[in-house]
């Protein structure tokens, strides 16, 4: 059973959609999904799939990517009624959480790319559980970078690793894996032993812009390659303080985000 399997047995259980069974029967008819403000849209797809299930015919009208504009038609829906309500809500939940996602993700990379067309914003794994790929998926749809998808992809050494060993054996255990290293740092002095010991990655987690700034600086004389990641208290409001990095990186984007509203409204029924 796939995650839409499972989400659509979540909403149905074994007995389904009790009050369209009483009430509407056999019905066929027609319907729309419409936004009710603007966005950039991500989560067509799924919620394609979800009506797919279901033994619908349904139509995007517009892509995952796109923007919209309140009262936007975006996805046609027609075969039973009764199974085009049975997948409505699974359906706007995927597009009003992803646009939400892709939306806020879209601003904030456009914002900064206008003090630095070269850096990248990135997710977290603060994601909701079950949920992630899809909020990741949202996050590349808005034009960021979805980062880690889980600890089995990368190597990314935090404080509580440190808390464990010193930052010199840990980085120099980790590249013996072949794999790109990154590197929590919270001081100037740490910042720079991951430099002197190559670090593919170093991420200056809550440091001051001008502190972060400064540390990056000497961090790339000593290793020119490295990449640079700006994390830590970062929001809308300062973010574009930290356009020194090659990468910042929010949690915001997946666990704080307001999401899109969207309608499912029929239009038709036979």
């Amino acid at each position: 059973m796939d995650d839409i399997d499972r989400f659509l047995k979540e909403d149905l259980d074994e007995r389904g959609d009790v009050t369209s069974n009483a009430i509407i029967g056999d019905l066929e008819g027609k319907a729309c999904i419409i936004t009710k403000e603007s966005c950039i849209l991500a989560g067509i797809e799924e919620a394609i799939e979800v009506f797919k299930r279901l033994g619908t015919n349904a139509k995007a009208i517009k892509k995952d990517g796109d923007e919209a504009k309140p009262k936007e038609k975006v996805i046609e829906i027609e075969g039973k009624i009764k199974s085009i309500l049975a997948g409505e809500r699974l359906a706007l939940n995927f597009l009003s959480r992803m646009s939400g996602i892709a939306t806020l993700t879209n601003e904030l990379t456009k914002m900064c790319k206008k003090k630095n067309p070269n850096v990248k914003v990135a997710a977290t794994r603060k994601t909701t559980p079950g949920f992630r790929k899809y909020e990741k998926k949202a996050v590349l749809i808005g034009g960021g970078e979805p980062h880690r998808m889980g600890l089995y992809d990368g190597i990314l050494i935090k404080d509580n690793h440190l808390a464990c060993i010193s930052i010199r054996e840990a980085i120099r255990k980790a590249k013996k894996t072949g794999m790109p290293v990154e590197v929590e740092v919270e001081s100037m002095e740490d910042a720079m032993i991951a430099a002197e010991e190559k670090a593919d990655v170093i991420m200056l987690d809550n440091m001051k812009p001008a502190e972060g700034k400064l540390a990056a600086n000497r961090a790339r004389k000593i290793n020119p390659d490295v990449i640079i990641e700006a994390s830590g208290g970062i929001t809308p409001d300062n973010i574009a303080n930290y356009t020194f990095a090659d990468r910042i990186s929010l949690g915001m984007l997946t666990h704080s985000i307001k999401s899109k509203d969207f309608s499912l409204e029929i239009e038709k029924v036979y």
